[in-house]
């Protein structure tokens, strides 16, 4: 049976990279009377315009239909950022972090920058933890920068260094990342040794301070492996790194954790666990939450006291395709952990999606209006005059998504989307986020994923999933499904606009009539 996709959404899905990476974005200009802001979505961008009218420029960094998660700056960007008076982020670790880098790096000197998920909160704003509550049959291992890092001088543009110096054990050792649309970054890879001459160059990730993200652990044969890892800060480009700590931690592979000879050491086999970075105390740990789930309920082991097992079900094959060649000839055994969430999904300890709710993004609103009144203040009127305005929109938005909503049955109110980035929309407008498909990105998600995700539909009646269409080309799994049990599958926006939306209130209100036409019967 074939999936009962929108018309748009086949397009979308062949159109994006077309779409992202020929759409020409406004140029910021040296010598304008208008106030040159610079923003990093299209989102942001639009909420600027509302604010400031005909006395501000604005351009975004990322282009419309693309993804902020993992947008690569150019240098058109670069040289936008050099002629901002005022800069926008939502961060709260949403944006990749060369986006980051590349706003902080240009900025001039005068020029204002502004984080709105977290200022916002000044202004009313509602955060949520971001609990990732993902299902593997095995342990969820990731890697963790812990801590701001402000001993050190560090800020949002730093980077903390992980490398792998040594590896021991019957075989060869992978880690890496599995990109949105199948690409690899292998960060670790013991097969040519470890050169200590570059800083182990080949052999080392980044990550923003108080970050996390996802990876695949790979091992060629089963046995014991000892794997030991070093850790540096590096507050900007030009500074040197300091080093911080080194640690190696076990890992049974395949076979009895008993084998590791470590009778007192707590085996890690379930759950969610992170080996860490601790800026704060200057140590290399795990990080564990054996409910998979809270960062917040993670309890810190030191790497003497644990033994990580990839138990015999871990084993699996090289899937086909050039971008897993690292790993050996498809169809080749190998021991896996996989990544828990596709794409490249570095983040932090809040859910940074606040805009779904529209009640958020009024103080987004009105925090935008507060700084362009900072750096313009000739112009105060008319930006309080515009904001009200917005507002007075905003809330009539607010009360529409509301009833709209309210309108589905309870018993139909329930979300499976392509991305777990629904959490505000689900606390603000009572919807139930009953699933999301995170597919091992290594192979096809699992009978169990399957069934588990299957089982849900039918037991309680889903009649439509929904996908985000910059999402589209990678919602295979998510329209199977859709196919099997004879569900519609709709669109619902996220964080990017494209040609049918293309303001902050369309995308609220787009989302609004998708989940009633699609739920309500």
């Amino acid at each position: 049976m074939t999936p009962r996709l929108p018309a748009a959404v086949a397009a979308f899905a062949a159109a994006a990279l077309i779409l992202t990476g020929c759409m020409a974005k406004p140029v910021l200009a040296a010598e304008d009377d208008s106030l040159q802001v610079l923003t990093t979505t299209g989102l942001l961008r639009d909420m600027v315009e509302q604010v400031g009218g005909t006395h501000v420029d604005v351009a975004s960094l990322v282009p419309d239909g693309a993804d902020p998660h993992t947008y690569e700056p150019t240098l058109r960007d670069a040289r936008n950022a050099v002629y901002a008076d005022v800069a926008f982020s939502n961060y709260a670790l949403l944006e990749e972090h060369n986006i980051i880098k590349t706003l902080d790096a240009n900025l001039g000197p005068d020029a204002v920058s502004v984080s709105l998920a977290e200022e916002a909160v000044k202004y009313a704003a509602e955060i949520i933890p971001l609990v990732e509550n993902v299902n593997l049959d095995t342990l969820w291992l990731g890697m963790r920068a812990h801590g701001a890092g402000e001993r050190f001088g560090a800020t949002r543009s730093s980077n903390v260094l992980v490398s792998m110096t040594d590896a021991e054990g019957p075989g060869d050792v992978f880690a890496y990342l599995t990109g949105t649309f199948g690409d690899t970054d292998v960060y670790f890879d013991s097969t040519d040794g470890f050169d200590s001459s570059d800083g182990y160059r080949h052999d080392t990730m980044s990550l923003p301070a108080d970050a996390h993200t996802h990876m695949s652990w790979a091992f060629s044969e089963p046995g014991i492996y000892r794997l030991t890892f070093s850790s540096r800060i590096q507050v900007d480009d030009v500074s040197r790194p300091h080093d911080l700590a080194t640690s190696t931690f076990t890992f049974a592979v395949g076979v009895d954790p008993a084998e590791a000879g470590r009778s007192d050491a707590v085996v890690l086999d379930d759950g969610h666990a992170d080996i860490t970075v601790d800026l704060d105390r200057e140590a290399l740990v795990i990080r564990h939450d054996p409910a998979g789930g809270d960062d917040h309920t993670q309890r810190t082991l030191g790497a003497d006291d644990v033994v990580i097992d990839v138990p015999p079900r871990a084993l699996s094959e090289v899937p086909a395709g050039a971008a897993f060649g690292f790993l050996g000839r498809p169809g080749r055994q190998i021991y896996q952990l996989p990544q828990a969430v596709l794409g490249k999904h570095v983040h932090g300890e809040i859910d940074p999606h606040l805009w779904q709710n529209a009640r958020n993004g009024m103080a987004y609103v009105q925090l935008i209006r507060d700084t362009l009144i900072g750096v313009d203040p000739a112009n105060a009127r008319v930006y309080r005059d515009n904001a009200a305005a917005y507002l007075t929109e905003l809330a009539e938005v607010d009360t529409y998504v509301r009833t709209t909503i309210a309108d589905i049955p309870p018993s139909r109110r329930y979300l499976v989307t392509s991305h777990d980035a629904f959490g505000y929309l689900a606390e603000a407008y009572d919807i139930e986020i009953a699933g999301f498909v995170s597919p091992n990105p290594a192979t096809e998600p699992s009978l169990a994923d399957r069934r588990k995700l299957t089982e849900t539909l039918r037991t309680l009646g889903i009649p439509a999933v929904f996908l985000e269409p910059n999402h589209a080309a990678r919602a295979s799994a998510l329209t199977e499904l859709a196919a099997e049990q004879d569900v519609e599958v709709c669109l619902i926006y996220g964080d990017a606009f494209d040609d049918t939306v293309t303001s902050y209130t369309q995308l609220l209100r787009f989302n609004a009539d998708s989940l009633h036409r699609c739920l309500a019967g």
